[in-house]
């Protein structure tokens, strides 16, 4: 499959995108010996700081991803905000591996494919539909009710690209700054009673599968801002979340480390929210939490190795975001409390400007109560400013 096996003098995986992401999971092949790659769109990029082998370009300039695919062994992605066929193009011209692979993208290649995939495979999801025009944001109010949310099918994330809409007007508002008017495709989801977001992780490749635990996933404003492993949930319910997450896997036909959200609904169902084709926010915990973490795995799923032991070191794990406080050049302050505390992990991503909202960094914490565990980690995180 790849030119030379993995722990070969001169492997070498390539990221396509440089972001925190990217940068974490390399430092992982950096472990393994391997030489490191990076397509980016700027050399600004986390990652592109950490190799020699940094290439800049368009993420739509087709000949340039080929060119930089034949220069790697394997290749995988920071994100999916990339399209299938062109992806399935440049493979194909460099005769790199590619995983996820561009095939395994189609199945997810945007919200609503994506809905029609886990769907098709019995898995449940939210009642949602298709936004061809104002006459179907009628209709899916009056069949499920208001609020609902609107969705911008492609490349909506931490926020960005949804509007939860409470009538009429403002669902047709949203639908045009979404883009519907002007023909992106837009979905509408029905608004799920929950009662927690929880979050499973899995890594997949031809050795087999490694399900990390169910975890809580807490939301600021549409962006994950803590973690706490396990789910304060019942084992059974986290068990059935984790099936659910490898059944998804296995509908789309995944190699890599793929991140799914659920709703657990007030009645006890839990739903499949949505997919990312990679490293996850919610898997941050897993760097000191687990055995082998989400990032190790993701070099040993895409690189065909042996998984990774994904069980827990201690029985719990915090994570906290550290997100943008202001909007300046990168600066953190008060981080001394977290660096005097035991079994506490700051993380920085070395991103040179800050703004509000914006992930900064993250903060986890190990110890043996979940509840008091989380609330700790809030207090060491809470005077953080960046």
């Amino acid at each position: 499959m790849f030119k030379r096996p993995p722990f070969s003098a001169g492997f070498r995986i390539g990221y396509v995108g440089g972001g925190q992401l990217a940068a974490m999971s390399a430092l992982q092949a950096f472990r393994f010996g391997m030489d490191v790659a990076v397509y980016a769109a700027s050399a600004d990029e986390p990652l592109c700081r950490m190799t020699p082998h940094a290439t800049i370009g368009r993420m739509d300039d087709e000949a340039a991803l080929a060119a930089f695919f034949r220069t790697c062994d394997v290749v995988t992605l920071e994100n999916e905000f990339l399209d299938a066929d062109l992806l399935l193009r440049a493979r194909n011209a460099a005769g790199t591996p590619l995983f996820p692979t561009p095939e395994t993208f189609a199945r997810i290649a945007d919200k609503i494919v994506e809905k029609r995939t886990f769907a098709a495979a019995g898995i449940p999801v939210a009642p949602w539909a298709e936004i061809a025009g104002p006459a179907d944001l009628d209709a899916f109010g009056a069949a499920h009710g208001w609020p609902y949310v609107l969705k911008s099918a492609k490349g909506g994330y931490d926020g960005y690209g949804n509007a939860t809409v409470t009538d009429a007007g403002a669902a047709r508002e949203a639908w045009r700054r979404l883009g519907g008017a002007d023909g992106r495709p837009v979905l509408a989801e029905a608004f799920v009673p929950f009662s927690l977001e929880l979050a499973v992780m899995v890594a997949r490749n031809l050795h087999g599968t490694a399900v990390y635990p169910c975890v809580q996933s807490i939301q600021a404003g549409h962006i994950c801002k803590e973690i706490l492993a396990p789910a304060p949930v019942p084992p059974a319910l986290r068990r059935q979340a984790q099936e659910l997450a490898v059944a998804a896997m296995e509908a789309v036909d995944a190699t890599g480390i793929f991140g799914f959200e659920f709703f657990l609904t007030t009645d006890g169902r839990i739903l499949l929210n949505e997919s990312a084709p990679r490293p996850h926010n919610s898997g941050h915990y897993t760097m000191e939490a687990c055995m082998a973490s989400q990032f190790e795995n993701h070099v040993r799923a895409v690189c065909q190795l042996p998984l990774g032991d994904p069980s827990m070191r201690r029985p719990a794990a915090a994570m906290i975001n550290l997100l943008g406080t202001d909007n300046r050049p990168t600066r953190f302050e008060h981080t001394a409390e977290t660096l005097d505390t035991s079994d506490a992990h700051l993380h920085l991503y070395g991103k040179t400007g800050s703004r509000i909202g914006r992930k900064m960094g993250h903060l986890t914490l190990l110890g043996e109560d979940p509840a008091e565990t989380l609330a700790l980690a809030r207090q060491l995180t809470d005077p953080i400013r960046t």
